[in-house]
């Protein structure tokens, strides 16, 4: 479909089942459409072979249909000049992605710890400017320094004008313009493999546009006034961001939302997807109502999924679902939508609400254990875990490190409970995830005009610090934690009125595996305060969250070792004495 660049010239083939005639005009035969009649194929298709079309051309289809007449850009335009320019023509060969490309294999699952970055706002040369991969690659060094080994990228689809979230895709096979384009895109994620980092894209299937799109109406006929053939023309159209539900149920319609996942897989050699508000495309009004579900929605979940688990088993596919069903991420032989995993509603609320009470006496222990304790299929990585999202911390939100102290990141104690709230995504069961900036205390909400502030890595390096502390324990890059990949989790001290938790993850057991991770969810300093532990003998401590090198203002409360002797405390054999410093997190093991 689309145009399909080769030596000999391009054949161009679209879909326009009420049209009469079809014509490809641009700058191969100076936008004489008349020339270049397309040939009408069977089921609505039409194409034409044009010999000596260049790549990067520039054309566009004329649709004569009992309608009107249209002149409408290709529905899989790899690259337009702009959300309301012109195709062009694109060889998705015709790049260069190394040698080192082929060797390139994702961390697994149980070892990623994801970034979720936004092209514009990332790395942008000013307020109200946009940023580019070219500019995103730049700051990649930082990223791989601090351990992170997968970004998720916002939509990068082209959307209207130059500034935006990426939610609002006019041209869903073309590569937002302002960001780039093909080049731009493909480069960007080589940079990214040469580093180990993975890449995961954003996609958009529960609507399109709503704004810019050249398939509205796409040859003219509609009913009631609606989008035409790639969208419902009922109330099934029906989304939150206007009326522009893809039409699930037409077998060209699902061909071309399949199509549009596998070419990011394919063509861009990304190593996962991340679909958007997936209970939009299961339920026409997301609640649970079965006089509303979309069967055709929920089948072309499953076959996408199930295709990409065939073909490419190791790729990464993840539902922003947030209704916590198993059935998001269960297999799809058992009839589940088969993702890898989900983003989850159980830990993301209980544990954003802790952060932000203001009275430790009001702070949920039990809410926040089973906020860590939470799990989809038995399996601890089939939920993606986080305090910060673009959807957290914008619409009305604000980052924790800003709401803490109403808008003070500087006070300690927004510091500590944003940090606090960080130490719990990287320990607890889950696949974590950080929002941009947040390593280095970026403060009010997400804006895609307002682009991050790189000098505050030098203003809280030692935040920064702390966080790449952080991200290489929970990924045994010091061979040291392996049991914060394991899929074991006992949850063992729970004091409500001290406000201490404390949890044993492990993977196989043993030195170097054994993990426990103690939090102190209060204002006050404890020491001398005894715990179990799940195994006699020297543990050693990993990490303190109160260490003042991380922050001058922070307590630097003397932690230390400590030996577990055998005294049966918390149904364990053993146990140990600790001291822990407010709103802090120690990470334990014993010596491999």
């Amino acid at each position: 479909m689309g145009s399909i660049y080769s030596d000999s010239g391009t054949t161009f083939r679209v879909w326009a089942p009420h049209a009469t005639e079809v014509f490809v005009g641009g700058e191969f035969n100076d936008w004489h459409f008349a020339h270049s009649p397309l040939h009408h194929e069977e089921n609505g298709y039409w194409a034409v072979h044009v010999p000596g079309v260049q790549r990067w051309q520039q054309y566009k289809f004329h649709i004569l249909s009992p309608y009107g007449e249209f002149f409408r850009n290709d529905p899989y335009a790899r690259q337009v000049t702009s959300s309301i320019g012109n195709s062009q023509v694109v060889d998705p060969h015709d790049f260069d992605w190394g040698p080192e490309e082929a060797h390139f294999r994702m961390g697994a699952w149980n070892e990623l710890v994801i970034y979720e970055l936004h092209v514009g706002s990332f790395n942008a040369p000013g307020r109200g400017d946009s940023g580019t991969f070219y500019t995103a690659i730049e700051r990649l060094d930082y990223l791989q320094s601090l351990g992170i080994n997968a970004v998720e990228l916002m939509p990068i689809a082209e959307f209207p004008g130059d500034l935006s979230w990426g939610y609002n895709p006019a041209h869903p096979f073309a590569v937002e313009s302002a960001y780039g384009g093909v080049d731009g895109m493909k480069e960007f994620v080589r940079q990214c493999h040469r580093r180990n980092i993975a890449v995961i894209l954003d996609v958009v299937y529960n609507h399109l546009g709503p704004s810019d799109l050249d398939i509205w109406q796409f040859d003219g006929w509609q009913e009631n006034g609606k989008g035409g053939i790639y969208f419902y023309n009922d109330w099934r159209s029906q989304t939150p961001w206007g009326d522009t539900r893809p039409d699930y149920g037409r077998r060209e319609v699902r061909q071309y939302l399949r199509d549009n996942a596998i070419m990011w897989l394919e063509e861009y050699h990304v190593d996962g997807l991340r679909m958007d508000m997936v209970p939009y495309m299961r339920n026409v009004h997301a609640d649970g109502n079965p006089g509303n579900d979309l069967s055709d929605g929920y089948n072309l979940i499953r076959g996408i999924n199930a295709e990409i688990r065939e073909k490419y088993p190791f790729k990464f596919t993840v539902a922003e679902d947030m209704h916590s069903l198993d059935g998001i991420t269960d297999e799809i032989s058992a009839g589940g939508l088969g993702y890898s995993s989900q983003w989850d509603a159980e830990f993301i609320h209980p544990i954003r609400k802790m952060l932000l009470e203001t009275d430790d006496a009001h702070r949920d222990l039990d809410a926040v254990a089973r906020a860590i304790l939470h799990s989809y299929n038995t399996d601890a990585f089939r939920r993606v875990i986080y305090t910060e999202s673009h959807d957290e911390v914008a619409n009305g939100r604000a980052r924790i490190v800003h709401d803490v102290a109403g808008g003070d990141v500087n006070n300690v104690f927004a510091k500590k409970r944003s940090t606090l709230g960080a130490a719990i995504v990287l320990t607890a069961p889950g696949v974590p995830m950080l929002f941009q900036g947040q390593t280095m205390l970026a403060d009010g909400w997400f804006d895609d005009s307002d682009p991050l502030d790189w000098s505050r890595l030098q203003t809280f390096h030692g935040i920064a610090r702390m966080y790449h502390d952080m991200i290489h324990l929970r990924r045994n890059l010091y061979g040291i934690t392996r049991g914060l990949q394991g899929q074991h989790t006992h949850l063992f001290h729970c004091n409500k009125d001290a406000k201490i938790l404390a949890y044993h993850r492990w993977m196989d057991g043993g030195p170097g595996d054994s993990t426990v991770v103690v939090l102190n969810l209060s204002n006050h300093q404890y020491e001398n305060y005894e715990i179990g532990f799940p195994a006699a003998g020297e543990w050693l401590l990993r990490y303190n969250s109160d260490f003042n090198g991380y922050d001058e203002n922070f307590a630097n409360t003397f932690s230390f070792n400590t030996s577990a002797e055998p005294h049966q405390v918390d149904e364990l054999p053993h146990s140990g004495k600790i001291s822990i410093g407010p709103y802090a997190a120690l990470i334990y093991s014993q010596p491999a």
